[in-house]
């Protein structure tokens, strides 16, 4: 980059920053928190879905569950309070229709239905609707007499208060962790805004890409993945910067110029960089051969996410470092110092010589005991569950989880959730006697379509609609109801939806995880240009996984939260492969650029010494930035945020501190077979030596 081009790079990306602005901005109109949004189009629960949308218009519409209780029974005042609800709040259902209210037969609960009238998808308009429901329910009600809102609307509600106002806190959040951690890394009162500031303009960019593909590609955006968007961006692109700033720094010892240090270091750090977000880039593509709309859609808005961030770091940064100057390094600027050429190898690094130097010392003793220690720690995995089910997905209490326990407590558990069944009108009868199966308690009457050809009822299920016997029942259920010859009977509801949800995810991770594992072992391969470093680098990566994994089991365990989604074991290994690989990336490529230079063995010591401090706060960096996520107040960004933190501080602290490099040290020049990349050179003298 010259005198005149970081003009015109700083030019066009404050303009496109401008221009992008505006489309950025209404990332959060295209969110869709709802679940049945998230199935593919070929699930039965989806599919049930179009039907019943389009042949009994208005049924799209989402119930509300009004439940009202009293640990002594309900009261005269009660049951008034309760009716006069029930026409109060009609003016926000379908149609004004409520249904009766159902009182239990021990008369401590009672509860009644409504459809909300809000066009599918239109999640404001729902919300608004139950705002004006709340405040009639919550309006003087008898002392002692407790009112939820529970069913679908409830719980769509509760999603998203959930995820409200969370953008600008993660932003805020992550900002802050990044701060911090790059001025302890700098210890500079100006440096640490460059990068700050040409990673917040990047993510400007990708949020603006991810909303075009959100309304243009039909990619769904839901609140967590939004959030994902943001620490990214952060995480990957301050990587970034610290591997480029860290070189810049070391070039302007040797140079003079500082366009030309940079033309050196900006070369020097673009394979790394490149291979880092391109492996990224490509892992998360891989879930695009993923059923589950939010996890397929993670690949381009991770992709975009990397790839904003690489931009931004290649290009923004540079350009503002350049006219900046030296003095943005201050008070410990880089000095140009002629000696310092040709003596690298004897710098000391501080602790990451003499972390080099140990590693050097007897590495096959090392990496067979840090392998082993990993294997202990993935043990962890055999405690780890999945099948996180609708009443655990939030961190706290809600009003609609709530809700749920007293219907399962005073009613036949499904009441609150009914699955629902619609076929062909001249089979309805045969359907409905199919459907009177072990697990569903009552069955009820059909309604026609108006035209005729379909009619469907609900099924109210004998366990708790969240839970794994009603899911077994929904199976029973749908087999059942297929059998009748020519009925095309469909079963859906939001037990349905659980069902067909962990089934496309159990799919996606048998899919999924060899998937990007193989992409990893070819990206590798083709970086290095080897067979054998490939090889050990993936089985590296597999092993750092089920490790991290375990200890993260552990936590889940620790605080409560044991269960996972089953999605989050194929979203978990993409960000930790993915991410974990970076590192891996950054010192192998050194290693080998290095070995050419020093010979393999202190090539690789030298390797780890000099990339071991921006390394290590890189890591930092990934790891804060992802650990916001625990801030939203749901299981799977919590332990999303969990997973990724635990395992790249494992990655960055333990895999590649010790058992990269001492691998790398104990295998020799095999390691890059079947390239030769160390060249015959005389034996080095004492001061070009590493090790002491």
């Amino acid at each position: 980059m010259g005198r005149v081009s970081k003009w015109i790079v700083l030019a066009l990306w404050l303009g496109g920053v401008i221009a992008l602005s505006p489309v950025a901005a209404r990332l959060g109109d295209h969110q869709q928190n709802d679940s049945a949004a998230w199935l593919p189009h070929s699930a039965e629960a989806t599919r049930h879905y179009e039907r019943a949308k389009t042949a009994f218009p208005g049924s799209e519409a989402v119930p509300a569950v009004l439940v009202y209780s009293r640990d002594g029974g309900l009261t005269s005042a009660d049951t008034d309070k309760i009716n006069d609800d029930r026409d109060a709040v009609a003016r926000w259902a379908q149609d004004r229709q409520v249904s009766d209210v159902i009182t239990s037969d021990d008369r401590k609960a009672a509860l009644f239905s409504l459809p909300v009238a809000a066009a599918p998808g239109d999640d404001a308009a729902l919300a608004d609707a139950l705002k004006h429901v709340r405040e009639v329910v919550e309006a003087n009600p008898p002392a002692g007499l407790a009112v939820h809102i529970t069913g679908p609307a409830g719980a769509s509600a509760d999603l998203d208060e959930a995820f409200a106002g969370l953008d600008t806190t993660v932003l805020l959040i992550t900002i802050i962790a990044v701060a911090v951690i790059l001025l302890l890394t700098y210890r500079s009162p100006v440096l640490w805004i460059v990068p700050l500031l040409a990673v917040g303009l990047a993510n400007q960019v990708a949020t603006a890409v991810v909303d075009l593909l959100a309304e243009h590609a039909g990619i769904v955006v839901n609140g967590q993945s939004a959030q994902i968007l943001t620490v990214l961006v952060f995480g990957t692109g301050t990587d970034y910067a610290l591997l480029l700033i860290a070189r810049y720094r070391e070039e302007l010892r040797r140079n003079d110029d500082r366009h030309k240090a940079m033309r050196i270091a900006w070369r020097a750090v673009l394979p790394a960089v490149l291979a880092s977000a391109g492996t990224i880039i490509v892992s998360l593509m891989c879930l695009l051969a993923t059923e589950m709309n939010p996890t397929r859609a993670l690949g381009p808005i991770g992709a975009a996410a990397v790839g904003a961030a690489m931009l931004a770091m290649l290009t923004l940064l540079p350009a503002v470092l350049l006219v900046l100057g030296r003095w943005v390094f201050w008070p410990r600027v880089p000095r140009f110092n002629p000696g310092a050429v040709g003596r690298e190898a004897t710098e000391d690094h501080g602790v990451w010589t003499r972390i080099a130097r140990g590693a050097g010392r007897r590495p096959a003793l090392i990496w067979v005991f840090t392998a082993i220690a990993l294997a202990a720690l993935s043990l962890g995995t055999l405690g780890l569950r999945t099948g996180l089910t609708l009443s655990d997905i939030y961190v706290k209490e809600v009003g609609s989880i709530e809700g749920q326990r007293i219907v399962a407590a005073h009613f036949p558990p499904g009441e609150s959730s009914p699955a629902t069944v619609i076929a062909r009108a001249d089979r309805i009868y045969a359907v409905v006697a199919a459907a009177r199966i072990d697990g569903v308690a009552t069955v009820g009457p059909p309604e026609r379509s108006a035209d005729g050809q379909w009619a469907q009822f609900s099924a109210i299920l004998s366990d708790p609609p969240d839970s794994r016997a009603a899911e077994r029942t929904i199976e029973r259920l749908r087999t059942a109801v297929h059998g009748v010859p020519g009925a095309d009977a469909l079963v859906g509801g939001a037990t349905a939806t659980q069902l067909d949800t962990r089934v496309a995810a159990d799919r996606d991770n048998y899919l999924g995880i060899p998937l990007v594992l193989g992409v990893i072992f070819l990206v590798l391969i083709l970086l290095l240009r080897a067979l054998v470093a490939p090889l050990l680098l993936t089985l590296s990566v597999a092993l750092s996984y089920l490790a991290g994994m375990g200890i993260a089991s552990l936590v889940f365990q620790a605080i409560g939260h044991p269960r996972i989604d089953p999605s989050m074991l194929l979203i978990g290994f993409v960000f930790l492969s993915a991410l974990g690989v970076d590192y891996t990336i950054f010192l192998v490529t050194r290693t080998r650029e290095e070995a050419v230079r020093l010979g393999h063995r202190e090539g690789a010591q030298y390797a780890l010494a000099v990339t071991g401090g921006v390394i290590t706060s890189a890591g930092l960096v990934l790891a804060a930035t992802f650990s916001v996520l625990t801030v939203i107040p749901l299981v799977s960004p919590l332990q999303l945020g969990t997973i990724v933190a635990v395992g790249v501080l494992l990655d960055t602290l333990i895999v590649r501190t010790l058992l990269i490099p001492a691998l790398t040290m104990s295998v020799g020049p095999a390691f890059w077979w079947p390239s030769k990349v160390t060249k015959p050179r005389p034996t080095p003298r004492p001061a070009d030596r590493v090790v002491a």
